[in-house]
């Protein structure tokens, strides 16, 4: 399947908003998202494919660390190397940008993220207790540190 990664853009939001519904328990807002444009600590980036917003992710940075807030593919699209893209692109805005690393929470029960993100080097670091809800799930830390490649 072909894609290209690009960044969001105003045209995007509504896209974005739709996939937070079929991806997620608790939804960004489409205010939340396009928020998001405006704040130079942001950093977002969709995968489009047959013409479709099929994926985004989003780092915010901060004092040089960077923090994945989401990942999401839509499910007719996954299983097709638009995740591993995303978290790339994200992984080398953040080394662009000089972070120090990249990290994201998880779903304990998430088995297919958490193999990808430790094929691409992410270490787990942490559990945070209840973090997730509907339905209530700890949430395990990993983190990606760019100076130990």
């Amino acid at each position: 399947m072909n894609y290209i990664i690009t960044e969001m853009t105003a045209d995007s939001i509504d896209d974005i908003a739709e996939i937070e519904k079929e991806c997620f328990s608790s939804p960004w807002t489409r205010e939340g998202i396009a928020q998001e444009l405006s704040n130079s600590s942001s950093h977002f980036l969709t995968a489009v494919a047959e013409n479709t917003v099929a994926g985004y992710i989003g780092v915010q940075e901060i004092c040089g660390e960077a923090y994945i807030t989401n990942v999401a593919v839509l499910p007719s699209y996954r299983r097709n190397g638009i995740a591993k893209a995303l978290l790339n692109g994200a992984i080398n805005g953040a080394k662009k940008r000089k972070c120090e690393f990249i990290t994201l929470e998880v779903r304990e029960s998430n088995a297919h993220a958490i193999s990808l993100y430790e094929s691409l080097g992410f270490e787990a670091v942490g559990k945070r207790k209840n973090f997730y809800s509907n339905p209530t799930e700890d949430a395990i830390l990993y983190t990606l540190f760019f100076g130990k490649e």
